[in-house]
């Protein structure tokens, strides 16, 4: 069978996150630059997924958080300039996956919950599928440990992230 490179279609796709604050409130943010392929057989068989996304396009819509995600505290960009995941699976469907997955140097093996939209054509001819993912990383494992204590107890910024994402590909 002959494989096919389906390319993320960046105008109709998302990558986020979000966090607690305060430890009653959510920030969220989310990432501009994301690049991802995905190699696979007719019916989304035998695949190869490989997503790369740019620390430095975090967007909160908060120039001073995004700055200070983008310090050492955090995301460390001129150490760290992405985030990258790497899957290898025997079919994309509705589901749970699991890949490795890459942040501030360390790597370990997340899963993702997978929503599979199908496939079809647009109106310009252009081969296109769609899925959404969900995951929760802890990001102390990642060395994120940055944090400030509150008054009234607890810490400023929570520990379990929620990882999201809205995918378009386009085939060729």
């Amino acid at each position: 069978m002959s494989t096919t490179k389906w390319t993320i279609d960046p105008s109709h796709s998302e990558v986020g996150f979000s966090v607690k604050h305060m430890m009653f409130t959510k920030v969220t943010g989310t990432f501009d630059t994301v690049d991802a392929t995905v190699q696979a057989e007719d019916g989304f068989k035998n695949v190869v997924i490989e997503a790369a996304i740019d620390t430095n396009s975090v967007n909160t819509r908060n120039a001073d958080r995004d700055g200070h995600l983008k310090s050492g505290d955090f995301f460390d960009v001129e150490n760290h300039p992405q985030i990258t995941f790497k899957a290898e699976l025997p079919e994309l469907k509705s589901g749970k996956i699991e890949g490795e997955f890459s942040l501030h140097g360390i790597t370990k093996r997340i899963p993702l919950e997978i929503e599979f939209h199908g496939e079809g054509k647009d109106p310009w001819g252009n081969e296109k599928a769609a899925f959404s993912f969900e995951s929760s990383i802890n990001r102390k494992d990642f060395g994120l440990t940055w944090n400030s204590a509150l008054e009234t107890g607890g810490v400023l910024v929570g520990e379990d992230v929620k990882l999201r994402g809205e995918i378009q590909l386009v085939k060729g």
